[in-house]
């Protein structure tokens, strides 16, 4: 008889699995939920029981692992359309097991373990984290709360974005910071899972106070900042702090263990880690904007700000400690872009008789000097490692993309060419890569609460890939904010909440 081909034979494994589970939980008392059954490739088949008095589910599961391009779990769903809200207490049962044994809450395209999915994923360990794969097949990504072993937790689908939002020990939910888009066809399955990450292993977990809904469509909402750092190798990101106060703009640290970021026109330092924000002392200037960095030795701080009477933004320094500014531009405005590797020159963006174009100076004041002249806008320029190139964007072709130049203004030749308006590019400390701001084609200028992406591509040329979508634009990446190693890129996303 005739071997069945193997691609055949892994979809009918799929619905067999699917028609087992439906069978297998047919007439069951689930609650909020209406089947449930083991996903993917597991050796022990899971389980769940629910307690109406309660109103607690515990479930058992086996499994793998859920990352990467498939997922094994044990499963408890319900189908359903539109936005809705998924939350829970949990609490992992067993101890001893893999510490990433997880407990879900779980928004799933279909029932393939390889489907879409976005999840809120409550670890053994404490670690918890939005995990999504944004495409059937694709790999997994996760965004990593500041919050360890919260006692409550929530996935939230509104319209194309999925977010996540924890709870102390006064169990009231807050947002964790971070979300990702992401379009599911409805009808598709939200519930809870537990996925043991050891196919030889049955783990536990009790979800209580379960509450799924619809959420209500908000007449008001609040935009909330959150500060974000992603990770070159692997594009997960991490939240590092959220607040509703409006902030922009992070800079790395040369000793890689603080950003800084604007807020209400002042700056602010802030561990890497996580913790408070703390302010920098600018002295006068206390109307900064977006436009700031740190020179080569990290001593010095360079800001760009409104405070004149004119209220024309100029750059000045100051130590990056803080302390008393000095002006570096007598003319506004102007706002600052970049530092050459030598320490010597600053570059920046400035308007001068109705033009906007690249400049630079010496770091000390002195004179400036244009470097670009077409009509247009030409902003964001940042130097190569080498000191060799500054990358800048020039809407020049009708088109905002990435351009680069000679330090003396010659040589300008288009970089990107794609059906994107890419925006502040910015070169890697190793000179390996260059991460820049895409809006989609029909978005003019760089404004806020707009669908974006983070890209990065090879300096020396090449694929570009996307690191991050999410919804922001200006105030997420104007500035320099690679990690001193090139390992990380720090950015700000932001939602609008109820």
């Amino acid at each position: 008889m005739e071997a069945m081909p193997r691609a055949r034979s892994h979809r009918l494994g799929i619905v067999l699995a699917a028609l087992s589970a439906l069978l297998s939980s047919h007439g069951a008392n689930l609650g909020d939920f209406q089947e449930h059954g083991d996903v993917g490739s597991v050796r022990h088949p899971g389980s769940v029981t629910f307690d109406p008095a309660a109103g607690s589910y515990t479930v058992a599961g086996g499994g793998a692992n859920m990352w990467f391009t498939n997922d094994a779990l044990h499963f408890v769903w319900k189908r359903v359309s539109g936005d809705v809200t998924l939350a829970a207490d949990i609490q992992v049962l067993s101890s001893g097991g893999d510490p990433h044994r997880k407990a879900c809450l779980l928004v799933r395209q279909s029932l393939d373990p390889g489907s879409a999915y976005a999840d809120v994923a409550v670890h053994a360990d404490g670690l918890t984290s939005l995990q999504y794969r944004a495409s059937a097949g694709d790999r997994t990504y996760e965004i990593q709360s500041g919050v360890s072993n919260p006692k409550r937790v929530r996935i939230e689908k509104r319209g194309r974005y999925f977010s996540m939002s924890v709870a102390g020990d006064d169990g009231l939910l807050h947002p964790a910071g971070g979300s990702f888009r992401m379009d599911l066809t409805e009808p598709f399955y939200v519930g809870i899972g537990v996925c043991a990450h050891n196919n030889d292993a049955i783990e536990k977990a009790v979800f209580s106070k379960v509450e799924l809904a619809t959420p209500a469509a908000a007449e008001a909402r609040t935009r909330l900042s959150t500060l974000e750092v992603v990770a070159l190798s692997s594009k997960d990101r991490r939240a590092v702090w959220s607040s509703t106060n409006h902030f922009e703009a992070p800079n790395w640290s040369r000793d890689g263990a603080s950003l800084i970021f604007n807020g209400r026109g002042r700056l602010y330092r802030i561990p890497v880690a996580g913790g408070e924000p703390a302010l920098i002392d600018t002295g006068v200037a206390i109307r900064c904007n977006n436009d700031h960095g740190l020179s080569p030795d990290g001593l010095t701080l360079v800001i760009s700000d409104h405070s004149q009477e004119d209220r024309k933004s100029r750059i000045y320094t100051l130590p990056s400690a803080g302390g008393l500014p000095k002006l570096i531009t007598e003319t506004g405005p102007s706002y600052w872009h970049g530092w050459s590797p030598d320490g010597k020159t600053l570059a920046y963006c400035a308007e001068r008789n109705g033009e906007y174009d690249v400049y630079t100076i010496p770091a000390e004041g002195g004179v400036e000097r244009r470097l670009t002249t077409a009509t247009g806008l030409d902003d964001g320029p940042d130097f190569t490692a080498d000191g060799q190139w500054i990358y800048f964007n020039s809407d020049r072709t009708g088109q905002m993309h990435i351009w680069r130049m000679r330090l003396d203004g010659s040589a300008q030749e288009q970089v990107t060419h794609d059906a994107f308006n890419n925006w502040f590019p910015h070169p890697s400390p190793d000179g390996k890569w260059l991460v820049f701001l895409s809006y989609d084609k029909e978005v003019q200028g760089h404004p806020e609460n707009k669908d974006v992406c983070l890209r990065v591509m090879p300096l020396a040329g090449g694929k570009i890939e996307i690191l991050a979508r999410l919804f922001g634009g200006q105030g997420t990446i104007n500035v320099p904010s690679w990690s001193p190693d090139s390992r990380r890129i720090a950015f700000v996303s932001y939602q609008l909440i109820p």
